[in-house]
């Protein structure tokens, strides 16, 4: 059958169509998306704007299009953070549900770890023992472990590289001691969930997801995501550690020179540089691997979970 994934992040609002069957692995046959940046449309009590709502329920009935051409049968449509800690979310999920007929399942920040988990450990399989999951978004960064299909520890926290730029780096480039405040808010953030993680020992193989850690992964090296999905991509918190403060002292605009790095994530990547660098000091990780599947597909995983085979249908 073939499946749409409507993903209403931070960033960007974006469909993928895959074509899937229960047992088989999900195969992409065609992209959508719009850079929204609902993260950075915010006002001061928290409520996405009117001119942000407009914008995002005309970008998710072009989504819907593209989805009808495509020859869905089905589109699965959920939001993360933006709309989900957005203080007029209400408002927000009824007037796009009213003018589209979408009904958007607002994912929780834990749902967003546990289905990213999800995504990676099928891609990796169990021969990757105990998995370690990181995902920097707009506006959370989800951490997950474990040895199963559902993690024995998953938390959200708000370091999303959107949300972070928007409220804390305001120079271009940004001054030095909004660099490292934003570096020591991030590390105690993320210190606090440490002992989640690393009370159940040291992890057999770590792995990232997102756009973020994928870019800093080609800035650092890694081969281009043209080459496919199963060319293999790492990146060392070592390398990181030399590249934070060079694009600490760039400009939005010379980051957009760095290979991989598009003009809409530009401004954002030395904050999602911090995260990145944080989260791999704490949890004492040297390198890991960027996952070519991530949210989107650990929503289609747990979909065709709960469809029965060809080979249950036949036996009914």
């Amino acid at each position: 059958m073939r499946l749409g994934v409507l993903d209403v992040g931070s960033n960007t609002v974006h469909l993928l169509v895959v074509d899937a069957h229960p047992g088989a692995r999900p195969l992409p046959a065609h992209s959508h998306k719009a850079e929204l940046r609902l993260a950075e449309l915010l006002d001061r009590d928290g409520a996405i704007g009117p001119l942000g709502v407009d914008r995002l329920v005309g970008t998710i009935a072009g989504a819907l299009d593209a989805a009808e051409d495509k020859g869905c049968e089905d589109v699965l449509a959920f939001a993360t953070s933006a709309v989900r800690e957005a203080s007029n979310a209400d408002q927000v999920l009824a007037r796009v549900r009213d003018e589209t007929g979408v009904d958007l399942a607002v994912l929780s920040g834990t749902e967003e770890a546990r289905l990213t988990f999800l995504a990676a450990r099928r891609w990796y399989g169990w021969s990757a023992g105990k998995l370690l999951v990181l995902d920097i978004g707009g506006g959370s960064l989800e951490i997950a472990y474990g040895m199963d299909e559902e993690p024995a520890a998953a938390v959200s926290l708000p370091l999303g590289a959107g949300r972070l730029t928007a409220g804390r780096l305001r120079g271009d480039p940004p001054d030095p001691a909004e660099v490292k405040a934003l570096r020591r808010h991030v590390r105690a953030r993320i210190a606090r969930s440490v002992g989640d993680f690393t009370r159940i020992g040291r992890p057999d193989h770590v792995v990232a997801t997102s756009k973020t850690f994928k870019q800093l992964a080609r800035i650092a090296g890694a081969t281009r995501s043209g080459d496919g999905q199963d060319a293999q991509r790492t990146l060392s918190r070592k390398a990181l550690e030399e590249w934070v403060p060079k694009l600490a002292a760039m400009t939005v605009e010379d980051r957009t020179h760095l290979p991989g790095v598009s003009e809409g994530r530009s401004a954002q990547l030395l904050a999602g540089a911090l995260v990145a660098e944080g989260a791999m000091d704490l949890l004492d990780v040297d390198e890991l691997e960027i996952c070519p599947w991530a949210l989107r597909e650990g929503v289609i995983l747990r979909r065709l979970d709960h469809l029965p085979s060809e080979k249950d249908a036949a036996l009914a």
